[in-house]
């Protein structure tokens, strides 16, 4: 047995119940006084990102209505959870002008685009992932303004293009502006522009949790998260979704009634197998998807015409495309799901009857407008045209699996026997092959159908596609890992470099340039030129640091000064300059090296005394990394 006082001291001693206020506060302060700045930023750039995302779904509907609606007679068809502004006109449907319409409208968001920003061309959500990896977080403050107009017309003028991608774009500038406007660290605006994009997200599509877990997921291509952003992220998605919902109602995008909702279920084990096969198939699509996008970007970025004309030939493709189908199917409405949005399609197979004749002829529209997707959005956003590509990334695996669950629904019905619910998992099963996002999309495709009925079967498919697909990401900014990342390099060379003092870096008795306070500029000139370092320290009779001379400082007095003959060290050095220390740890010298704006400083032992022993560059530092990096000694920390 153990001994009984043994237990007793291990045991955890209790809190005495009126302390257990005080303690409960202590926590809370300790928990959130590290963050309670970007915490409390993030609920305002949530609040900015969901005003934003009301604006440009406003802006979407007017274009739609005064060009697609009232100009060429077609209005397309949204779900059922979104609200429309304009009442549905009367006018005489003229297909013809579904050639002219997205001409206009991508001539029109082609200039835009490339006179005042060219980086808002394409998706936005691969642009903002660009800015975390490689920028620091920043994004130009005319971005999310030139974003919302250029993607509305787009998309609303017939244009393939999903509403996530710009969002994400305006929620992320915004972030990033703010961060920029408070002067914070490069590693706070990374995280309020990431916080932003997931902001964006879950406004429009109504997904507050999916928006908070996208943002951490999307950046890399890899089961990798960005712990950091989760909890900022989490807030500015809840104030986006409320801030939108205040306005939009809260209905989910798909909105589906109790009876729709019940055949959403999973009661056999058996039935993963039909799900396994569709989660093969939704690799197969988003193989094409990703090769067939980045293949008709590349084209595009062939043609020998102004950028500014290249996107309105992509929509005139669009427009020509859209028709051929339209005909194809005997003049068939549902076809012209390929352009705009396409979101209708997705509604009619939730709702779709089991066992209906025509759900073969179905199959097959559904089989087409999830290929004809694919056609319409590399032609659109590839050739520069502004828009998303999530939003047609669900219209291609929903419409792909409604198809396949279908067949196996007609052939295979104790397996299949709701074929409606592989629209759903077939939405989340594809864009997680695609992104590379399993985990918030299955989340979001839950959020969008206000249901989590299907949620294992979702997480099997899902996980299944992600595994099996290959390297290739709709997302081409996505690095594999933290790792890979530009933006944590830093992080990775503290962590090796960490318990490493200067002294490591100083070989005590090594010669080096002196100079004194009486030495004349041609004597600072002459030591320089024939010392190997480019900073010198400047010393008093008994070696203790006053200031510091390098070559900048000498070039501005030989090309400035009037009698350079009368100018001595004394008038050139910086006596601003932090020394290191033998103590000092890597850390810290990086710091100095930043604050000092020099790649070299003397090393002293101490501050108090000043005395000089050394100097030590950055690029000494460096290469004690990749030595350590490339496992081939220490020999130059020793």
């Amino acid at each position: 047995m153990p001994d009984e006082s043994q237990s007793e001291r291990s045991a955890p001693i209790p809190s005495h119940p009126f302390r257990w206020f005080p303690e409960f506060l202590e926590l809370g302060r300790r928990r959130m006084h590290s963050q309670a700045r970007l915490l409390g930023l993030s609920l305002v750039v949530g609040v900015i990102a969901g005003l934003g995302a009301i604006l440009f779904y406003c802006a979407c509907q007017v274009v739609a209505h005064y060009s697609l609606d009232l100009v060429a007679g077609y209005r397309p068809e949204s779900p059922q959870g979104e609200q429309e502004l304009f009442a549905a006109t009367s006018t005489v449907f003229r297909p013809w002008l579904l050639l002219i319409v997205p001409t206009i409208g991508g001539l029109i968001s082609g200039w835009i685009v490339y006179t005042l920003a060219p980086e808002a061309e394409g998706h936005g959500t691969d642009a903002a992932i660009a800015a975390y990896h490689f920028k620091q977080g920043e994004i130009r403050p005319r971005v999310p303004l030139v974003k919302i107009v250029s993607s509305a017309l787009t998309i609303s003028s017939g244009g393939s293009g999903g509403r996530e991608g710009p969002i994400a774009q305006i929620g992320a500038g915004f972030g990033s502006f703010l961060g920029t406007i408070l002067k914070l660290r490069p590693a706070e605006r990374r995280v309020l522009m990431a916080a932003g994009m997931g902001a964006g997200v879950a406004a429009i599509f109504r997904a507050p949790l999916a928006g908070a877990l996208f943002a951490a997921e999307v950046l890399y291509s890899s089961p990798d998260f960005e712990s950091e952003v989760i909890m900022p992220s989490a807030l500015s998605s809840i104030t986006a979704y409320c801030t939108f919902g205040a306005v939009f109602g809260w209905s989910p995008l798909f909105k589906l009634s109790p009876e729709q909702l019940s055949v959403f279920t999973f009661d056999n084990p058996f039935e993963l197998v039909p799900y396994t096969l569709l989660a093969l198939f939704a690799v197969v699509l988003a193989m094409l998807y990703t090769r067939t996008f980045y293949f008709t970007t590349y084209l595009f970025k062939q043609l020998k015409i102004s950028r500014k004309l290249v996107p309105a030939v992509g929509a005139l493709a669009t427009g020509a495309f859209g028709l051929l189908l339209y005909y194809g199917f005997g003049e068939s409405p549902r076809m012209l799901a390929v352009m705009s949005a396409g979101y209708g399609s997705l509604q009619d197979g939730m709702t779709m009857v089991p066992g209906d004749e025509g759900n073969l002829r179905l199959a097959a529209a559904m089989l087409t407008i999830a290929v004809g997707k694919i056609i319409t959005t590399s032609l659109t956003i590839g050739s520069g045209g502004s828009g998303g590509v999530f939003g047609p990334s669900m219209v291609v695996g929903g419409c792909g699996g409604g198809a396949l669950g279908i067949l196996f629904h007609r052939f295979w019905p104790a397996m299949a026997p709701h074929p409606s619910a592989f629209v759903i998992v077939g939405m989340a099963g594809f864009f997680a092959a695609a992104a590379k996002t399993p985990f918030s999309t299955l989340v979001m495709v839950s959020e969008m159908t206000g249901s989590y009925s299907l949620l294992l079967p979702t997480l099997w498919v899902c996980t299944i596609a992600f595994l099996l697909s290959d390297e290739q990401s709709i997302y081409s900014s996505q690095v594999a890992g933290r790792a890979q990342s530009p933006a944590h390099q830093a992080e990775f060379v503290r962590g090796m470099l960490s318990g490493l003092t200067v002294g490591r870096f100083v070989t005590i008795g090594e010669p080096f340039g002196v100079l004194k306070p009486q030495e004349s500029l041609e004597a600072v000139r002459t030591k320089l030129s024939a010392d190997p370092h480019a900073v010198l320290p400047v010393t008093d009779d008994a070696g203790c640091l006053l200031g510091t001379i390098g070559l900048e400082e000498v070039f501005v007095a030989l090309r400035l000064a009037d009698t350079p003959t009368l100018i001595l060290a004394a008038d050139l050095m910086r006596t601003d300059v932090v020394p290191l220390t033998l103590d000092d740890s890597i850390e810290r010298a990086m710091e100095l090296f930043a604050e000092n704006d020099l790649l070299e400083l003397p090393v002293v032992d101490s501050r108090e005394q000043r005395a000089v022993v050394g100097i030590v560059g950055r690029a000494k530092i460096a290469g004690s990394y990749l030595k350590r990096v490339q496992g081939t000694g220490r020999s130059s920390t020793k």
